[in-house]
């Protein structure tokens, strides 16, 4: 019986067989590695990774789909919403590998889900997504660009990241109006030591009233936390590069006062 896509899944089914071929070579699947699927679908790219791989973890929501998938011998089928998924279980136990994730994100919720695996990146060799291209384009950004902003800026502390292929909406069923590319994620082996949530609120912050000088916004919000340190408010939030919102966060979490001594 023909599955048909439900938009409340944001469900875009990938039939181009040069695209998947093209997709699954620049994941480079190798045997025996650790890989979770995320909305595998109809399989389009999950039979051709298994078949490289041996064995392969997916995560769909959909039902009916879940059912499908579970008369494959060689997957393990997690039915469940992704955000609700701790990949540090899914990792091998007392094993030194990490999992490499992939799939064809939702684009309703894609950013939700890459903020979510920010939280298992210590257990992530690398992710490799289809995404809305316009999303990957900010993901990537370069500052002093339009597309240059907070989720550039978050990813980027952890990430390095390339948009590696463009795929048009012909390659889908039904055929979203968009777009789509695929991105490769690779975890910093030395990140920047920052309070993720410090850096997520500041760069939140910054990024709110984009149009207006940062004296506005991040500039009030620095004399709110008594911000004694020098920083150039006379730009706006997209002219400021990744490496000084760090250095940003970590002196204003150095000056914090102790437990001990707010007591």
């Amino acid at each position: 019986m023909k599955h048909i896509a439900r938009k409340r899944f944001g469900q875009h089914f990938l039939t181009d067989g040069f695209m998947i071929e093209a997709i699954v070579d620049a994941i480079d699947p190798r045997p025996g590695q650790v890989m979770v699927e995320i909305g595998p679908g109809l399989a389009a790219l999950t039979q051709p990774l298994v078949e490289r791989l041996g064995r392969l973890t997916v995560i769909e929501l959909d039902r009916d789909l879940a059912m499908r998938l579970r008369a494959h011998p060689q997957l393990t089928v997690i039915e469940s919403d992704v955000l609700r998924v701790d990949f540090a279980e899914l990792a091998q136990d007392g094993s030194a590998a990490r999992l490499r994730v992939v799939g064809n994100l939702p684009y309703n919720i894609s950013t939700p889900i890459l903020f979510h695996l920010l939280n298992f990146i210590d257990v992530i060799e690398d992710q490799h997504f289809m995404l809305q291209k316009e999303v990957i384009d900010r993901m990537v950004a370069r500052p002093c660009t339009a597309a240059y902003g907070r989720l550039s800026v978050m990813l980027q502390w952890r990430y390095a990241m390339e948009n590696v292929l463009l795929v048009p909406p012909t390659s889908f069923e039904p055929p979203p109006r968009v777009n789509s590319a695929v991105v490769r994620m690779v975890p910093h082996l030395n990140p920047a030591a920052v309070d993720g949530q410090l850096l997520s609120e500041l760069v939140q912050v910054a990024f709110s009233q984009r149009r207006k000088l940062l004296r506005h916004t991040l500039g009030q919000w620095l004399q709110e936390k008594s911000y004694a340190g020098s920083f150039d408010v006379q730009r706006r939030a997209e002219e400021v590069p990744v490496a000084e919102y760090l250095a940003l966060a970590s002196k204003v979490a150095a000056q914090r006062p102790s437990p001990a001594s707010a007591g």
